[in-house]
């Protein structure tokens, strides 16, 4: 039977996942072990190694901040600019990671198809970086205790944004149970963050969620104005349909109601054979369905093809 309801595929196997959303899980739980490792590792100056990685590598405030090691000595911290992007990979504990990771596998594995992989790993990174720059400056306006930043949250608030705007309709179990649609949800997920950013909520960098959203969003509303011819990845020409919003038939008003009249497809195993015959016949038909009723309507196999066709041209 036809539905709407997002389930997000790729436990199939680790080669289904689009290439940046891959290598973004292995860099990050890579990161993770190192940090989880230097705990244990205990340098002259009394600090350990995933200190030193702290120091360096996470986002450190601008006014820099005073620590005392384990012999007594103070130590201080200073800012950097590639901390902005190499914050983005660190995380603070188990359930930090595992939790991000998980988002960025269910909302971002269908934007990266639909965004290309390029324009995609621009997109996560700055999303992450302006996320990082409301952390350096909005903090001290609200009295909030200075701190080093670390996490891929900004970027991924980035993320949540661009999957409202591309699959509004789209509905999401919220534990499992309750679904809600996309449009109606991540805007909720933003109003959390303005009232705890505003009464305060622990350790959790809100600030920099509601940045990363912020810029996801901006960035999107510009991609879809700007008119710039978008190349299709299928094909030697370049698309004449405008930019990525009007090649997938992308609504002027991103959160208006989807035509009632177009059915969400069925869903399909996909074939295990890694040597799928496609045609260019084949590669049309499915862009002219994406045209007609959006990516989220084409079935496993038809996402499957575009993903091997989308490996062929590398």
């Amino acid at each position: 039977m036809a539905d709407n309801y997002y389930r997000p595929r790729g436990f199939g196997g680790f080669s289904l996942f689009p290439p940046v959303i891959k290598n973004l899980i292995i860099i990050n739980v890579v990161v993770f072990l190192f940090q989880t490792i230097g705990q244990q590792i205990v340098t002259s100056a009394g600090l350990t190694f995933a200190d030193i990685l702290t120091k360096y590598f996470a986002l450190i405030p601008l006014q820099g901040i005073t620590l005392v090691n384990g012999t007594g000595a103070s130590i201080s911290w200073h800012f950097y600019p590639w901390q902005l992007i190499t914050y983005q990979f660190m995380h603070g504990g188990f359930t930090h990671i595992l939790f991000n990771m998980f988002g960025l596998w269910m909302f971002g594995v269908e934007v990266e198809y639909l965004m290309g992989s390029k324009k995609f790993i621009y997109f996560y990174l700055l999303c992450g970086i302006v996320a990082g720059i409301f952390q350096l400056f909005l903090p001290p306006l609200f009295g909030e205790a200075l701190a080093p930043t670390i996490g891929a949250s900004g970027a991924i608030f980035g993320v949540l944004v661009a999957f409202a705007m591309f699959f509004p309709d789209r509905y999401i179990f919220i534990y499992f149970l309750i679904p809600i649609k996309a449009k109606y949800l991540i805007p909720i997920f933003i109003l959390m963050e303005l009232y705890f950013a505003d009464t305060g909520g622990g350790n959790i960098a809100h600030l920099a969620h509601l940045g990363g959203a912020l810029a996801g969003f901006i960035y999107i509303m510009m991609d879809r104005s700007s008119g710039v011819t978008m190349r299709n990845p299928f094909s030697s020409a370049s698309s004449s349909k405008g930019n990525i919003f009007n090649s997938f038939n992308m609504p002027a008003n991103p959160f208006k109601k989807k035509d009632d009249k177009v059915e969400d497809a069925d869903y399909y195993e996909v074939d295990d054979d890694k040597n799928i015959n496609v045609t260019q016949k084949d590669i049309d038909a499915i862009l002219d369905k994406i045209s007609q009723s959006g990516y989220q309507n084409l079935t496993d196999r038809e996402k499957r093809i575009l993903f091997e066709a989308s490996k062929k041209m590398k």
